[in-house]
């Protein structure tokens, strides 16, 4: 299955040298909590002076780019974008550089696990998205003394129901008059 990129993207991965960054956006939402929380993996621009905070305005996923609550804020990360395997559940990792402990223990701190979704887009078009992972779990949290790795996973598609019903007489019974 092709996916379709924007003339932007294309020609910046057909360039031998792009000034185009691409940029990977997270949201994570918890069912304990209302707030949202946006990350960007690029400065893109300034969204505060003080606290100074920089970071990239999207309208992916509702987000108001005129709000400065709505912004996807820049924190140093690298991120593994969600791999196809045959044998195994899309998986993601993120890993948050320059924490300090006490974000980890908030982290580690719930019973029920984060929604997260990310999406990629380029720094001078926030707005159109390349491509977009959604509903990821976030499933493990480890840390260590300068970094703390966010797994994440999903359900495989193998575990939806296949065939979803039998097509009995009392299930459908038009088929078999």
């Amino acid at each position: 299955m092709s996916r379709s990129i924007s003339l932007n993207a294309r020609a910046a991965l057909d360039a031998s040298g792009s000034q185009e960054v691409e940029v990977i956006l997270f949201q994570i939402t918890h069912p304990e909590t209302s707030q949202i929380i946006r990350l960007s993996t690029d400065p893109t621009e300034r969204i505060s002076y003080s606290p100074l905070s920089y970071g990239t305005r999207s309208t992916w996923l509702g987000a108001d780019p005129e709000d400065d609550d709505e912004a996807f804020l820049f924190i140093l990360m690298s991120a593994l974008i969600p791999d196809d395997q045959d044998d195994a559940p899309p998986a993601a990792r993120i890993v948050l550089e320059a924490v300090d402990n006490e974000i980890a223990a908030v982290l580690r701190s719930t019973t029920q696990r984060a929604n997260v979704s990310m999406a990629m887009v380029l720094a001078s078009s926030p707005d159109i998205i390349e491509d977009q992972w959604l509903n990821f779990k976030l499933v493990s949290v480890e840390g260590t003394a300068d970094s703390i790795t966010l797994n994440l996973t999903r359900d495989p598609l193998t575990a939806e129901p296949w065939p979803a019903g039998r097509m009995t007489r009392e299930r459908f019974p038009g088929l078999h008059a």
